[in-house]
């Protein structure tokens, strides 16, 4: 039984990769609040703020530059767009928060875990060296600056 070696994550991919990281991070958080019985709204207060300042540029970039490296109209980029629709409207929600942060650290991990093992490696094996030196050119790293106004999950 042979096993196939993993595809080692282009550079220009590697920053998207590392903000991944942040994003599990976050469904770690979420969880790591209720199963301390924190108060929902703090744990709300940080999943808005991680939200804004890192999850929406990292989607723009994905979006503008990642994704369109697959026709329009191919499953994966498809599937992966519908996910960041479903983060984006589970952030929005203002009622049923413990349902819904919950279903937030589920379908995030889903989504990252998605696009790290199924989507980054098809646009890699299909994409031009023009393309994915486009990506590098334009990707700037986040630099996560972390909220420390309230670490509840420590």
């Amino acid at each position: 039984m042979t096993t196939k070696k993993p595809l080692k994550r282009h550079k220009s991919l590697q920053p998207l990769s590392r903000d991944h990281h942040h994003g599990l991070l976050l469904s770690w958080k979420i969880r790591t609040g209720f199963k301390k019985e924190i108060e929902i709204e703090r744990i709300k207060v940080y999943a808005d703020w991680f939200y804004i300042s890192h999850l929406v540029p990292h989607f723009e970039m994905e979006e503008a530059h990642v994704f369109s490296i697959l026709p329009e109209d191919h499953p994966l980029r498809k599937q992966a767009i519908n996910e960041h629709k479903e983060i984006k409207e589970l952030v929005s929600k203002t009622t049923d928060l413990e349902y819904n942060l919950n279903t937030l650290a589920d379908v995030l991990e889903g989504h990252i875990r998605f696009e790290e093992r199924v989507l980054f490696p098809e646009i890699q094996s299909i994409a031009t060296p023009e393309e994915m030196e486009h990506i590098d050119d334009i990707h700037y790293e986040q630099n996560l600056k972390e909220n420390t106004t309230d670490q509840f999950w420590k």
